[in-house]
């Protein structure tokens, strides 16, 4: 199954900016986006990247500097096109976002598995967004504003497309806010875990809620 990982170049992870310098970001982006393609490859997906300019990668990489909704619904125009004129059904199309850290073989395994039962599932993220799905059917398409996975599961419903929701906490847990690095020291297993200790950060529950302090 073709897997496709959207990463944005351009100041990636602006919503850290409290917490990590411009050029941290970067390479703490680039460690989410390492750990996303060696799980989805351990789970036996093609990764492929779909990023907004260059990156320099040993996996396939498609430009494209459309916004995200755009840009994913022209990979999938490719793949699963409704005026494609075969009458046999599309190979599922995955789509999974570059900043999963907790993502893992097994997670992305049982994405894949419930896409290839239904003619989408879908992954939701924390505050109803869609962090990872899986299409076959040919006129489904995203739209990623909002809470994206109701806008999601009404467009399946509209093309008569069979929805299923995988519910997963480490698939719904992708990593924007300075409070979402607790997540990742608690549960990553990567890249991504490993440059956040590298760079100091640790876990402090001395107020009782966890969350990350720098040393």
């Amino acid at each position: 199954m073709e897997v496709i990982v959207p990463f944005s170049t351009d100041r990636p992870k602006s919503r850290l900016s409290s917490v990590l310098a411009p050029e941290e970001r970067v390479a703490f982006a680039r460690a989410m986006l390492d750990d996303v393609l060696d799980a989805v490859a351990a789970a036996g997906g093609e990764p492929r990247v779909l990023a907004t300019d260059a990156v320099d990668l040993d996996r396939p990489v498609t430009v494209d500097d459309r916004p995200l909704t755009d840009a994913v619904n022209g990979a999938l125009d490719t793949r699963l096109g409704a005026d494609d004129e075969s009458d046999g059904p599309h190979e599922p199309t995955a789509v999974v976002m570059a900043d999963l850290a907790l993502a893992t073989p097994a997670t992305l395994d049982r994405l894949f598995a419930a896409g290839r039962d239904a003619d989408v599932a879908v992954a939701p993220g924390r505050g109803g967004g869609t962090n990872a799905f899986v299409a076959s059917h040919p006129e489904f398409r995203v739209d990623y504003h909002g809470a994206s996975y109701l806008d999601h599961r009404e467009i399946a419903a509209a093309v008569g497309a069979a929805f299923e929701t995988v519910d997963s906490h480490r698939l719904g847990t992708d990593v924007d806010e300075p409070a979402d690095l607790a997540e990742v020291l608690i549960h990553g297993e990567g890249r991504a875990a490993t440059w956040l200790r590298e760079a100091g950060f640790a876990l402090d529950a001395s107020e009782g809620r966890v969350s990350v302090v720098r040393e």
